[in-house]
């Protein structure tokens, strides 16, 4: 709502969803510093991501390795990486998820977005 029903002050609004746009790029760049793990088959094989779901690290316990079983490790390994990147995911809403309410929820008065 505007209040006393006058026109949107434009240089305020602009202010404004400049101010989100520098809210939003530090959110992204904090969330691709920030590294978040998953693991699997107990702990055996450990992956590590950043929030933005960059591939960092990846841990194998040596009890994981079976010469006569490799697909079993190799679906150690995906799930890791699944589990760190759902983690990853849920970061992601935890940090932009409060910004993207205010773009897309009516952040900006007398902007239909």
């Amino acid at each position: 709502m505007i209040p006393g029903g006058g026109q949107p002050n434009m240089q305020q609004l602009l202010q404004q969803a400049q101010k989100m746009q520098q809210d939003l790029a530090k959110a992204q760049e904090e969330l691709a510093r920030t590294e978040v793990d998953g693991q699997a088959g107990g702990g055996l094989v450990k992956a590590t991501v950043t929030g933005s779901g960059e591939l960092r690290s990846l841990k194998i316990d040596p009890k994981a390795v079976d010469p006569e079983d490799t697909e079993t490790l190799a679906d150690l390994i995906v799930a890791a990486v699944q589990a760190a990147n759902e983690n990853a995911q849920t970061l992601q809403q935890q940090k932009l998820g409060p910004l993207a309410q205010g773009l897309g929820g009516g952040g900006i008065p007398g902007l239909p977005f």
